[in-house]
């Protein structure tokens, strides 16, 4: 995935398990409808026992780069290496996360021309992406805050689509996730039940960054004609061979 959606108006979407304050946050977190490698995002997360919700920029930077930014394609991270991966080993042990989403974009490849769709819950609710975080820097001075989504084989995704996408946790399960011991975090992740999904086609015009508004999400027939994609940079994103 290279798309996600942040959009939340309403707290009483969200469920009791977790904190008041952490579900009014998510309320008032800026609405995005594109958000991409680079951007920052919404984030949530657990230090000293402690809810947290920070902004992140989307593209995990390891504590150990010289520079606040990394070489490496670092928007996603596949469950079963991460946990020896040398990029994410570290997050793994002691900051992991969970990215509220209302859904995300994924590419049909194999139509032509190629068509997005967007994926989100059959029933509507907010949909929490396990992740990985990372803080770059001092946390006194200057530092960078930073996140990558954890993917994984996912049968819950619908045709025509490739079955590989984020892994979600249930929202009363999001604790039990940020506290588990990093030997056992895998295993209890892999055993929860994944949401039903639901997909419908989308505007190409997703691929352009500029774009950032609820339009995006307007369903269209398949391979609509007047949906062309304009810019060199635009095509290169879906050139990019990302399993979406």
């Amino acid at each position: 995935m290279r798309r996600f959606v942040q959009a939340f108006a309403d707290p009483a979407g969200f469920s009791p398990a977790l904190p008041p304050t952490v579900r009014e946050l998510l309320a008032l977190s800026p609405a995005h409808y594109n958000l991409g490698k680079g951007d920052d995002a919404a984030v949530l997360f657990v230090v000293d026992a402690h809810w947290k919700i920070a902004t992140m920029r989307w593209g995990l930077v390891p504590s150990w780069e010289p520079e606040p930014s990394t070489r490496y394609s670092t928007q996603t991270a596949r469950l079963e290496r991460a946990p020896r991966s040398r990029l994410y080993r570290r997050a793994w042990a002691s900051r992991r996360c969970v990215v509220p989403m209302n859904g995300y974009y994924k590419w049909d490849r194999e139509a032509r021309p190629r068509q997005p769709y967007f994926i989100q819950a059959r029933s509507g609710e907010p949909l929490f992406a396990a992740g990985l975080w990372s803080l770059w820097g001092d946390p006194a001075g200057d530092n960078l805050l930073s996140f990558s989504l954890l993917t994984h084989e996912n049968a819950a995704i619908p045709p025509p689509l490739f079955p590989d996408g984020p892994w979600f946790l249930p929202q009363p399960a999001i604790a039990q996730w940020l506290a588990a011991d990093a030997r056992a975090a895998s295993r209890l992740l892999l055993g929860f039940v994944q949401p039903a999904l639901e997909a419908y086609p989308v505007t190409r015009r997703v691929a352009d960054r500029r774009r950032d508004d609820y339009a995006l999400l307007e369903p269209v027939p398949v391979g609509s004609e007047d949906d062309a994609i304009a810019g060199p940079e635009d095509m290169a994103f879906l050139d990019e061979d990302d399993g979406d």
